[in-house]
């Protein structure tokens, strides 16, 4: 049985990380397409995405709209979050449930309504509605996971600070906001992530200034390269090293 189970869990993780594994590889391979056979090692993919200009800023952009959609999803979402667990007013539910509905829609529904909205107002297409539209897609994201976190120890230090003079703001950024210091970081690192992987708001709201993942599809068009994959690998390892450093220092420090 303890056989099965560690044959189980080597599945598994093999399931999950060969592809990695294989996209990291191929991404140091000395020929033209990214497939076996391997023809031996080179860094030349990786010195030509960095020296590329066009990918530089797609990359760029990405980290724009990424960190500071998700700053403002994550204010309002905590902003959210707190009113709705302060007090239960007779359309909590309802409030609640308008607030998670962008997590039942598809991306490309939601991509379209903005497109039009923004067509309707006279706006064009920019990272700036991308940067809303990851805004709506993350905000339920945020508000969930901070909502779920407050627990009833969290509602009554709040009303503790305020019995004793605290202001609303001071209860927020004080008491609140440390409390929920890993909740918050799960939150913005989740929500990054998924506004740095995304495709379809930032292909049909941007025009000139693209992101990274549409810069990445122009690339496919014209064929399978080693310098797709080593983009691949470069923000599997940023990714990694983010997670990494949270685990040994704030979740750890939480958990203790």
């Amino acid at each position: 049985m303890r056989f099965l189970s560690w044959a189980y869990l080597v599945a598994l993780f093999a399931f999950i990380l060969l592809p990695v594994v294989v996209l990291v590889v191929f991404s140091f391979q000395d020929g033209r397409l990214p497939v076996p056979p391997f023809r031996g090692a080179t860094l030349k993919w990786y010195a030509e995405i960095l020296s590329d200009r066009d990918l530089m800023a797609a990359l760029g952009n990405s980290l724009l709209v990424a960190i500071g959609s998700s700053t403002v999803a994550l204010l309002l979402g905590f902003m959210a979050a707190s009113g709705l667990a302060r007090v239960a007013l007779p359309g909590t539910l309802a409030m609640r449930a308008l607030l998670i509905a962008p997590m039942t829609v598809s991306y490309l529904i939601i991509a379209l309504g903005l497109l039009q909205m923004f067509n309707a107002a006279g706006v064009g297409p920019s990272l700036l509605t991308t940067g809303i539209g990851h805004v709506v897609i993350n905000l339920p994201l945020c508000f969930s996971i901070l909502y779920a976190a407050m627990g009833e120890h969290q509602k009554n230090a709040m009303r503790a600070a305020r019995d004793l003079g605290a202001g609303e703001w001071q209860v927020l950024a004080l008491v609140s906001a440390p409390m929920l210091a890993p909740a918050l970081a799960a939150a913005f690192f989740l929500s990054v992530t998924f506004s740095w992987d995304e495709f379809i708001i930032a292909f049909l709201l941007t025009r000139f200034d693209v992101t990274l993942t549409v810069e990445i599809w122009s690339m496919l068009r014209s064929g399978l390269s080693p310098k797709t994959n080593a983009i691949g690998s470069l923000v599997f390892l940023v990714s990694v090293a983010i997670t990494v450093t949270l685990e040994f220092t704030l979740f750890r420090k939480a958990r203790k």
